[in-house]
């Protein structure tokens, strides 16, 4: 939906509302992000006057283009940058952003890994450090190349913070976006004009929807420490182990097992069904559901699946 707004010169440009969804499932393990476009994109649209809300407009723009039928959804984030523009032609953009977290299908095309965009951000896996040391090198000779001492230091202490490098501290696991931003600021990602034989590994994204994902990830990554909104996420029946695969796959990190499990337990979020999984690859194991209250309200405040990091 087009509308209008006054410009400093007096003049009346065009603003087009755009409508973006980030749906998230987990599958074997892996978070993953529904995508149009090969990849490149979000499902998206712009508001029109047929829509009767937002979210209306939202869910009529995923089911038309992925096929994939959405449930709950909540705002993200409204982004509205003066530079932003679907088409320069069209005048200003302003993007409304949603999260959605739902069950992806086999059968399913367009779900691509998270950890694809943001490899940096998988502190699991085995090749995290060697992106990690090639970030760190490619930061320090940005900053080197700042004219100004103070600058340097300052700069150079953002990019040890964000990243753990050095004494910079533990890493954060929810600054996902700020961590995009500090590589976007620095050049070294394609969204930024960074040739992508120079570029940090990571899939590119038309426009800012990368940028999109990042706030996404952040958002969720917050969220199951206070709210078990894994649930989501989750078949029916459950393993711990299954469970703890899910929330560790999210974070990007390794969690303590024994500790995980009994705060988890701990917590009354939930409870045995009496019945065993005996595909597990090794020892049954006993299969958990969340419990009616979690079931019923989907939402449980003040209670955590906490994040214990394992060192």
């Amino acid at each position: 939906m087009m509308g209008g707004m006054m410009g400093a010169d007096g003049m009346m440009s065009h603003v087009v509302t755009e409508l973006i969804a980030v749906l998230t499932a987990v599958r074997d393990g892996v978070p993953q992000v529904m995508t149009i476009d090969d990849g490149r994109l979000l499902p998206s649209g712009p508001l029109e006057s047929s829509h009767r809300s937002l979210q209306a407009g939202v869910r009529s723009w995923v089911e038309q283009q992925t096929g994939h039928p959405i449930g709950h959804v909540e705002q993200l984030y409204t982004f509205a940058d003066h530079d932003r523009a679907l088409h320069p032609e069209q005048g200003r953009s302003i993007s409304i952003s949603y999260l959605a977290l739902t069950r992806s299908h086999a059968r399913e095309t367009g779900w691509r890994d998270w950890y694809d965009y943001f490899p940096w951000e998988d502190r699991t896996s085995d090749t995290t450090q060697e992106i990690t040391d090639l970030i760190e090198r490619r930061l320090c000779a940005w900053v080197a190349g700042m004219a100004d001492i103070e600058t340097r230091m300052r700069q150079w202490q953002r990019c040890m913070a964000l990243f753990a490098i050095g004494d910079g501290g533990a890493w954060d696991d929810e600054l996902v976006l700020q961590r995009y931003e500090l590589l976007y600021e620095a050049t070294l990602v394609t969204e930024a004009g960074c040739p992508p034989a120079q570029a940090i590994p990571g899939r590119y994204m038309h426009r800012d929807h990368r940028r999109i994902l990042a706030t996404a990830m952040a958002r969720l990554r917050a969220r199951i420490r206070y709210r078990p909104v894994v649930f989501e996420l989750m078949p029916e029946e459950f393993t711990l182990f299954q469970l703890q695969r899910t929330v560790e796959s999210l974070a990007g990190c390794h969690v303590h097992k024994q500790n995980f499990r009994r705060l988890v337990t701990q917590q009354q979020l939930i409870e045995e069904t009496g019945r065993i999984d005996e595909k597990t690859g090794g020892r049954p194991a006993r299969l958990f559901r969340f419990c009616g209250e979690v079931r019923r309200a989907r939402q449980f405040a003040g209670s955590k699946l906490p994040i214990v990091h394992s060192g």
